[in-house]
C-alpha cells in the first residue's frame, strides 16, 4: 500500500516536468504567432495631415505659379498654401499592417477606412498616380479658366468629348474628342448650357453639331433621363481651353483636384497689383470648375491639421464640406466658408487688408 501511494504520489510531478517544454514551445509559437499578426497587411487605407505649400512662393527656389506673355505681379509676402493628405495601405506595394492600423486608430489626426472605399477593385499605384495626375493637370486648366473669368479678361473655352458609355443617349453617333458647337442651335461652351436645353425639351431629340477631323457635322440625339431626373446626352465631357497668355503651375509629386481653389487664388494674386493677403498667412482647399464654383473634397480634417502646422491662421473651406469641418477645427486656426471664388477671394481680400472678417460666412 505505501508503495502504491508514493508511486501515485510521484507521477504527476513527472507529469509536470514533462510538459514544461511543450508549454515554453507553445508560448514561443504563439509570440511568433502574434507578431506575424500585427505585420501581415491589412485591407484598410489610412488617410494622415500632409504637407502644406505656398502656391504664391517658390518650390526649390522655382515659383510655383509663372506668368508669361502677361504683366505680373509676383507676392512678396503672405502665403497661399495648398494642404494635401498622406495615403497610406490599400494598393500592392503600399500595404499598411495590423500594428499600423491600430495606431493610425489611436492618432486623432488619423482616419482609416476600408481600402474598397478609396480604390477601386484591381487598382495599382501607377493607375492611380496618372488618375491623380490627369486630375491636377485639369483642376490647374479650370483654375485659370476662373481666375481669368473673376477678373474680366477673355479666352476661348470648349467643350469637348472625353468619352461615351456603351448605354449613353449618345452611344454609336458622338464619338471621342468630338467638339460640341451647338445643341439645337444654341452655341454651347459650358455644361450649364447643354443642361438648360435639354431640360426645355424634355427629352424630345435634339440636334448636336460637332466638329471632327472630317469636318463640321450635325447629328441627332434623344436623351435620356438620368438618375437625378436630368436629361442627359450620355457622354462625359471636358473642358479645353485657349488662354491669351500662359500660366504655367509647377508642382510635383501632389496629384488630385483639390487645389484649385488655392491655384485661382494664387492666380488672381499675381495677375492683380498688391498683397492679395496682406502678409498674412492662409491656406485651404477645395475643388474648382471653369465658372468659379467651389466643389467638396476629402480629408478635410487632415487638411486643417496640416495647414496649422505649417503656420496657417486662417482656412478657407467649401462650403459643402461644412459638417466635416465642426468640431475638428484646430487650436489658432480660424475657418472661412466659400462656396465660390469670388467669396473666397473677399475673405482673402477683407482679412488681408485688416478690415472687419466679422460678416464673412463660417461653418456654423
Amino acid at each position: 500500500m505505501s508503495h502504491e501511494m508514493i508511486k501515485n504520489a510521484a507521477a504527476p510531478g513527472m507529469v509536470r516536468d514533462r510538459r514544461v517544454p511543450a508549454m515554453i514551445i507553445s508560448g514561443a509559437v504563439a509570440a511568433v504567432l502574434a507578431v506575424a499578426a500585427m505585420t501581415v497587411p491589412v485591407p484598410y487605407v489610412v488617410e494622415s495631415p500632409g504637407p502644406a505649400i505656398n502656391t504664391i512662393g517658390t518650390v526649390n527656389d522655382k515659383p510655383v505659379v509663372t506668368i508669361t506673355g502677361k504683366e505680373d505681379f509676383p507676392a512678396t509676402s503672405g502665403a497661399l498654401d495648398l494642404t494635401t493628405v498622406r495615403l497610406a495601405g490599400g494598393l500592392p506595394g503600399n500595404d499598411i499592417s495590423f500594428l499600423d492600423a491600430v495606431k493610425s486608430w489611436l492618432t486623432p489626426s488619423h482616419t482609416i477606412y476600408p481600402a474598397e472605399l478609396i480604390y477601386a477593385p484591381g487598382s495599382s499605384q501607377e493607375v492611380v498616380n496618372s488618375e491623380n495626375s490627369a486630375a491636377m493637370t485639369g483642376s490647374q486648366e479650370n483654375a485659370t479658366a476662373a481666375a481669368l473669368t473673376a477678373l474680366g479678361i477673355d479666352f476661348e473655352s470648349k467643350l469637348a468629348v472625353a468619352s461615351v458609355p456603351a448605354d449613353g443617349a449618345a452611344a454609336g453617333i458622338l464619338k471621342p474628342d468630338d467638339v460640341l458647337l451647338a445643341v439645337d442651335g444654341q452655341a454651347v461652351t459650358e455644361l450649364s448650357a447643354i443642361q438648360s436645353v435639354l431640360a426645355s425639351g424634355r427629352g424630345a431629340e435634339v440636334d448636336v453639331t460637332v466638329l471632327r477631323s472630317s469636318g463640321e457635322q450635325t447629328l441627332s440625339v434623344t436623351p435620356k433621363l438620368g438618375d437625378e431626373d436630368k436629361y442627359l446626352l450620355g457622354v462625359a465631357l471636358q473642358n479645353t481651353f485657349t488662354f491669351p497668355f500662359d500660366v504655367q503651375i509647377s508642382l510635383e509629386n501632389i496629384g488630385g483636384p483639390s487645389a484649385g481653389l488655392i491655384f485661382a487664388l494664387a492666380i488672381m494674386d499675381n495677375l492683380t497689383p498688391g498683397e492679395l493677403t496682406g502678409g498674412k498667412h492662409f491656406a485651404g482647399t477645395g475643388t474648382i470648375d471653369p465658372e468659379g464654383k467651389v466643389g467638396a473634397i476629402g480629408g478635410i480634417a487632415q487638411k486643417m491639421v496640416g495647414a496649422r502646422s505649417g503656420g496657417a491662421e486662417f482656412f478657407l473651406a467649401p462650403a459643402d464640406n461644412c459638417q466635416d469641418v465642426i468640431g475638428h477645427v484646430p487650436e489658432g486656426l480660424q475657418v472661412f466658408r466659400a462656396a465660390t471664388l469670388k467669396e473666397a477671394f473677399e475673405a482673402v481680400s477683407v482679412i488681408g487688408s485688416g478690415k472687419d472678417s466679422s460678416t464673412l460666412p463660417t461653418c456654423k
